[in-house]
């Protein structure tokens, strides 16, 4: 196997929490994501030399960099000393709620063990992706990491020792996620939360958490649906996202089988069965959000079961001298 000299790397966004799973559930899904190129260099040195749109707002420092961080800890945990030049492309939101850094750091850690051979399996990844994610927010939280990593729909049972599974998905199971053009940062969402929760809510987030798994598990729509309600965060955060009832209403009329936050938002997100279920809930949400006067993106897709793929890579030059 020729060894590689740089390579290009596609790492998807996620939606985390997924109503009533906070900080323990998430998915990933097909767009938007990030794209990064590593290319191995003599310098001995890791660098970012590039990163695009951004607006200027991330920083290059590697030491500060969810994607750097990520590239760092990895050489670190191997003894490897190895000059790495980094380019970082954005193609999502800042302050989305789609896992924009678990994407970089996730892309930078599954690029950089690439380049290496391989010689670390996907999951032994996560917790590099999430010193990345520490870097970019202060919380070292997986369950963006863990589904953009992985793919798929996941479950973080535990976090001391972080034990990830991965739940099934029903194959006509249709994610339509819109992200209206407004700002709301992670830490600011995360100062609204209380310390502690009524027992009677504990318990209904409990059977709503344990609903939503055993729906996805038997393809039970229904019960999927029934079980998309958060009782503890989504009452506080929702007060922060502009047309939020508005939005859901016009998604479950449409035919959504239920509707949340997607991590921190703004970004909202929901299920349908079927596709065209799932375009009709995109165009009902896009009216709304038109008639607010916000610009939008909206995706819609399956649940994204690949995670990080390479587009490209290029072996070494054997040099002739």
């Amino acid at each position: 196997m020729e060894k590689l000299s740089s390579i290009s790397v596609f790492a998807p966004a996620t939606v985390a929490n997924v109503t009533c799973g906070f900080d323990v559930l998430g998915f990933a899904i097909d767009a938007p994501g990030d794209t990064l190129e590593l290319t191995l260099t003599e310098t001995g040195e890791v660098r970012i030399t590039e990163i695009t749109g951004d607006e200027g707002k991330l920083p290059l420092a590697v030491e500060k960099n969810t994607a750097g961080v990520a590239v760092l800890e990895y050489l670190k945990h191997l003894g490897i000393k190895q000059g790495v030049d980094i380019r970082l492309h954005k193609q999502m939101p800042l302050g989305s709620g789609l896992g924009s850094s678990a994407a970089s750091a996730v892309g930078a850690a599954f690029a950089i063990n690439e380049l290496m051979g391989a010689p670390l399996e996907r999951k032994d990844l996560l917790p590099f992706a999430l010193e990345g994610e520490r870097a970019a927010c202060g919380f070292a939280h997986a369950d963006n990491a863990a589904a953009a990593l992985m793919g798929g729909f996941v479950l973080v049972r535990s976090y001391e020792p972080l034990d990830v599974v991965n739940i099934s998905v029903p194959e006509d199971l249709f994610v339509t996620v819109i992200h209206p053009d407004v700002e709301v940062p992670t830490k600011q969402m995360r100062k609204l939360l209380k310390e502690q929760v009524p027992l009677k809510d504990a318990v209904t987030q409990w059977g709503n958490v344990g609903g939503l798994i055993a729906g996805l598990m038997s393809s039970d729509y229904a019960l999927i649906g029934r079980s998309m309600e958060d009782v503890i965060v989504e009452p506080l955060r929702s007060t922060l996202i502009p047309g939020f009832q508005e939005v859901r209403k016009a998604a479950m009329e449409a035919g959504a089988l239920g509707f949340g936050i997607s991590g921190s938002g703004p970004s909202q997100f929901t299920f349908s069965q079927g596709p065209e279920t799932a375009q009709k809930v995109a165009e009902a949400m896009e009216e709304v959000i038109k008639s607010l006067g916000f610009t939008y993106q909206v995706y819609v897709s399956k649940v994204n079961m690949q995670g990080p793929t390479v587009l490209a890579a290029e072996a070494q030059q054997q040099s002739t001298v």
